[in-house]
């Protein structure tokens, strides 16, 4: 009975995100990108204390001012955010190809030929809409994720990043996966690693400093590459205006390099503080990615 009605409630909430997606451009951000933001900013204050803190620490050089005028352009973008998630339920390949596209796709292409790759990604612009990266190459798309606990919400993000061929794959199987492309006539593997939040305490053993403060990060990026002698690229991700975003892939190692994992995930850390630097509305303040000190600091 349960099972029933998951999958009732599944086909509501899908096709009624799908019917809103299929509304025009100028009233899914005009009309109902700004209704979101009073909703979640004006009225619900959605993690606005989080989003606060994490401003102040971020940019203790910044004035009151300042830091309000960011808060209000990230809720304007988080608003939009929840608009570019439903619109790319309904999303054509043609129009997935023009809300994000990659400047330099084809190079990547060819320096990676027939290697494994990694790209290094963050929660910042639309992360989502780099599902469409399967229609811009050769390779194996893997976006490695986390299991959902609610098995609706489990269910819809991997039918949703799946629509354009790129591979949902949970932290447990990638290695299963890059294994398997050692097989005869296996396809290299890009994978895609979002690796910008908060790992479990337990797991640390690293501090980075990250926006003037002691900051833990996810060691994946820096094992594999070291593991399997895959290329790292960061993508440095642009938005051009309200559900339109470019991508550019930017080398920071190449596979043989004599880095340590720690050096690898630090040069990570280096290109996401300058990207996120540069538009700060653009990362994912809500997220309390301070939570964790070092012991000494606690």
């Amino acid at each position: 009975m349960k099972k029933a009605w998951n999958s009732l409630a599944y086909g509501v909430l899908l096709g009624l995100l799908k019917a809103v997606g299929w509304l025009p451009y100028w009233f899914l951000y005009g009309v109902l990108a700004p209704c979101i933001y009073v909703l979640v900013y004006r009225l619900a204050g959605y993690r606005t204390t989080v989003v606060r803190e994490n401003l102040s620490r971020a940019f203790p050089e910044k004035s009151t001012a300042e830091l309000q005028q960011i808060e209000r352009k990230f809720y304007r973008h988080l608003s939009e955010l929840f608009v570019d998630t439903i619109d790319l339920t309904s999303m054509s390949e043609k129009q997935i190809r023009k809300r994000f596209r990659y400047l330099n796709a084809e190079e990547v292409q060819e320096q990676t030929a027939d290697r494994n790759w990694i790209c290094a990604m963050a929660h910042y612009g639309s992360w989502e809409y780099t599902i469409n990266f399967a229609l811009f190459t050769d390779h194996r798309v893997g976006a490695v994720y986390h299991y959902l606990h609610h098995p609706l919400f489990e269910r819809f993000y991997r039918q949703l990043r799946s629509r354009f061929g790129s591979e949902p794959i949970p932290t447990s199987e990638v290695v299963r996966e890059l294994v398997k492309t050692k097989n005869p006539g296996a396809k290299p593997l890009s994978l895609a690693l979002i690796a910008d939040q908060t790992p479990k305490r337990h797991t640390i053993d690293h501090w980075f400093q990250f926006h003037h403060q002691p900051t833990a990060f996810f060691m994946g990026t820096g094992k594999i590459a070291r593991k399997f002698h895959m290329p790292v690229y960061f993508l440095d991700i642009r938005k051009i205006k309200s559900g339109y975003y470019t991508g550019r892939f930017e080398l920071l190692y190449d596979g043989h390099g004599d880095l340590d994992e720690y050096q690898i995930v630090e040069l990570y850390v280096r290109r996401l503080e300058a990207m996120i630097r540069q538009r700060p509305e653009l990362w994912l303040w809500s997220h309390r990615r301070w939570k964790h000190k070092p012991q000494h600091s606690e």
